[in-house]
């Protein structure tokens, strides 16, 4: 896996891959896409895009379906050797799942301020109590990944006035 995420190309391949899942997620949905990557072979295994407003239910987090997906498709609740890539620092709920999930890595675009729980605003994956800590890497096409973010939002106040 350390190879893998030392390898610069891929993992902007990968963060495109998780652009064009929140592009998906536009018009209703703010514009957060996931992906779930086996590492050894490269290999799609899931991708979703937030979903919140399409199924009205506040659990719809792009990372929270694409883990779903992942357990279906390999058979197992037990994501320890794969990678979440996500256009947006996962939020208390995602990073709970993730942990839980025993996810091998997060890879993130862009921080987020306001929920961010990969060390904005909490760090759940570095606490020493909990049982798994995933590997963490942020901050990946962070420009692309904030301005789909920041174009969604400006669209939504221009709407509102």
């Amino acid at each position: 896996m350390d190879l893998f995420l030392n390898d610069a190309s891929a993992l902007e391949k990968n963060m495109l891959l998780a652009l064009k899942c929140a592009q998906d997620s536009l018009p209703r949905d703010v514009p957060i896409g996931a992906v779930i990557i086996n590492p050894e072979t490269r290999e799609l295994i899931s991708s979703s895009g937030n979903m919140r407003e399409q199924k009205n239910d506040p659990t719809n987090h792009a990372e929270i379906n694409a883990i779903r997906q992942a357990s279906q498709e390999i058979g197992d609740w037990r994501l320890n050797d794969l990678v979440m890539f996500t256009t947006l620092e996962p939020c208390i709920m995602c990073a709970g799942a993730l942990i839980q999930s025993r996810i091998g890595a997060v890879v993130y675009g862009a921080s987020d301020p306001q929920y961010g729980a990969a060390g904005s605003i909490y760090n759940f994956f570095a606490d020493p109590r909990l049982m798994h800590n995933p590997k963490i890497i942020g901050n990946v096409l962070e420009n692309e990944c904030r301005q789909l973010l920041n174009n969604f939002f400006k669209e939504r106040r221009s709407q509102i006035s």
